[in-house]
């Protein structure tokens, strides 16, 4: 049994707060009755949930869900080091996988997902998916090294593509990245590089895909259309 503001975000419709506005509004009804209150549970297996009129359920086929990962996890599927994973916190009866990885200490947007096909070439550098990071430094940011992270920089597995990189707010020590390399440890590395040491690092996007306003350590399914637009980024219809 589900809340029924659950139920509607596992449905990739909006977060668990903007469906409580829109169970309010009167737009939601359960086996043809409106249903405003937000205490209602939802049965998944017998229960119909309509948004205006249109039956809304959690994908039934591949599943694709976005987690915000916090700190102190791993992705992967278990530990030998018995540290926490990031399926600790998205619990589902289908077994999914990342799309990448985030570092123990980097947090921020991870997609998980059945779809193989889809993941692998989100991740292939062939496709050139943008992936972007906020990284808060040690130090301020020199501007003069933007241009050497535009040309590429050197590290020990070769010269990293060129990437578009800028500040992202007014601290001068907080910059943003965009990559469509995966290399391990890249942002971090690449930093160390210019003599930096990233202080914090955060993805806020992968494709069209962006964090929003998921909150750490929480997940919701993708939406249809989100589904749609990351196929459509490499190439599958």
């Amino acid at each position: 049994m589900l809340r029924i503001n659950k139920y509607i975000a596992q449905c990739g419709i909006a977060s668990r707060r903007s469906s409580e506005a829109i169970i309010k509004s009167g737009r939601v009804s359960v086996n043809d009755q409106v249903e405003t209150n937000l205490s209602r549970l939802i049965d998944p297996s017998k229960d119909v949930v309509r948004l205006d009129g249109k039956i809304i359920e959690p994908h039934r086929n591949n599943r694709y869900v976005l987690l915000n990962k916090p700190k102190d996890y791993v992705t992967t599927a278990s530990d030998e080091r018995g540290r926490k994973t990031v399926f600790d916190l998205v619990r589902l009866d289908q077994r999914l996988f990342s799309v990448g990885r985030l570092d123990l200490n980097s947090e921020g947007l991870l997609l998980l997902t059945d779809d193989g096909e889809l993941a692998n070439r989100l991740m292939h550098p062939r496709y050139k998916v943008d992936k972007i990071y906020r990284v808060r430094l040690n130090r301020k940011f020199d501007p003069n090294d933007l241009s050497r992270l535009h040309q590429g920089i050197v590290l020990e597995d070769g010269l990293t593509a060129p990437c578009k990189a800028g500040f992202y707010c007014q601290n001068i020590d907080r910059i943003e990245i965009v990559l469509r390399e995966g290399r391990n440890r890249q942002v971090k590395r690449m930093m160390e590089a210019l003599g930096y040491k990233v202080k914090s690092l955060k993805r806020v996007r992968f494709g069209p895909i962006a964090l929003g306003e998921v909150a750490r350590g929480k997940w919701r399914y993708l939406s249809a259309a989100e589904v749609k637009k990351l196929k459509e980024t490499v190439g599958l219809s």
